[in-house]
């Protein structure tokens, strides 16, 4: 069997303005890792349990944002854990991950495959470096070696624990590395998160203590914390979505998503940038261009709550490529507003619902929550 090729060191910005290194492995090694990826999806997808979500088939992003809807909503949860593996795929131990893939894979070749893909390293700027631990991210067997990994140190455990320990209601849905936790009981939230720091710690793993919260939230949040004073109930960030305790137009609770300020601010943002490259494009190019655009956020943050936003991103974009129209030219800025629209709304439609409701969704699928 061949030996893997270090893969290329690359980086990307994050939203706190740190790097993210990313693994960019050869051609040969992309299709040898798929190839084995496909067969050991095989085997894992019937062990996985249901509230997992991250990089598995047939479920995605919305999946588990309908689920911890669907969750907060209908079980009695009064308490959200929001918590951050701080540098998971950085600091996975391989040898422990090797004992848990040895569990359901027999082949010894496919097993000494996966350790050389995890040893072979990386080159950065000419130099060849070698990985003692964590998965290279941008690998394509990163991910489902990562969901492995959580499967037997997190969910197998998180499972047993509500089982056993929890007596009120518990939810659990985990995309990834990113997981929140939902509780009846604020003792059996408290100690969850001291049981789970001990068992992360166990797997030299531990909880990122600034992005790791136990907040107040739910459906009795705002009663409760208008009956001592405390104000209005946290919110907390979840794929993309900051939930909000809220009310409906019957004075009832109603789990608002909105989009994170944050990433709505640097898209904004990156449109301008990108509009302004495009300055002396054709009108048809940059309005493909832009409705593309448009049309991908919408279909992501166009819930039910958050259609205020996701049509106020719509306009800023609009309003933003009519400003940069007329700096084109003398004959440019002459160009009316009323003009201008009325030439982009076949191009540019108007968002959109794109996302249905949680609950129609879930139930269709018939999957539980936290179940597993």
């Amino acid at each position: 069997m061949r030996h893997p090729q270090p893969s290329r060191r690359a980086y990307i910005s994050k939203e706190d303005g740190s790097q993210r290194p990313l693994g960019i492995a050869a051609l040969e090694d992309k299709i040898v890792q798929q190839a084995v990826r496909n067969v050991l999806n095989q085997i894992y997808e019937v062990d996985f349990v249901d509230f997992s979500y991250g990089f598995r088939e047939n479920r995605r992003q919305h999946d588990a944002l309908d689920a911890l809807y669907v969750g907060i909503t209908t079980r009695k949860i009064n308490w959200i854990l929001d918590a951050d593996i701080k540098g998971f795929f950085d600091n996975l131990n391989h040898d422990m991950l090797m004992k848990f893939l040895e569990i359901r894979i027999g082949d010894k070749r496919i097993l000494r495959l996966i350790r050389k893909w995890l040893k072979t390293g990386y080159i950065e700027e000419g130099k060849r470096k070698r990985q003692e631990v964590g998965t290279p991210q941008g690998a394509v067997i990163s991910p489902l070696l990562a969901n492995v990994f959580l499967h037997y140190v997190l969910d197998k455990w998180a499972s047993w624990w509500r089982k056993t320990k929890a007596e009120g209601d518990m939810i659990i849905v985990r995309y990834a590395d990113d997981f929140v936790i939902g509780f009846q009981y604020y003792n059996e939230a408290i100690r969850f998160l001291v049981a789970l720091r001990k068992r992360l710690a166990r797997y030299e793993l531990t909880l990122h203590p600034d992005k790791t919260r136990l907040i107040e939230f739910g459906r009795f949040a705002v009663g409760n914390r208008d009956r001592k004073g405390r104000g209005k109930p946290e919110t907390f960030d979840f794929l993309g979505f900051t939930h909000i305790c809220s009310k409906n137009r019957c004075g009832g609770f109603f789990l608002r998503r909105k989009t994170i300020k944050k990433r709505y601010k640097r898209k904004v943002r990156e449109v301008k940038q990108e509009l302004r490259k495009r300055m002396h494009e054709s009108i048809k190019e940059t309005g493909e261009w832009l409705a593309s655009v448009i049309t991908g956020h919408t279909n992501y943050y166009g819930v039910a709550g958050n259609m205020d936003t996701v049509r106020e991103f719509y306009s800023r974009c609009v309003k933003e490529w009519y400003r940069t129209l007329r700096k084109r030219s003398q004959k440019a800025r002459k160009l009316r507003w009323s003009d201008f629209r009325e030439k982009i709304e076949r191009t540019i439609p108007r968002p959109r619902f794109a996302q249905p409701f949680p609950e129609k969704r879930f139930w269709r699928q018939r999957l539980e929550v936290g179940a597993g």
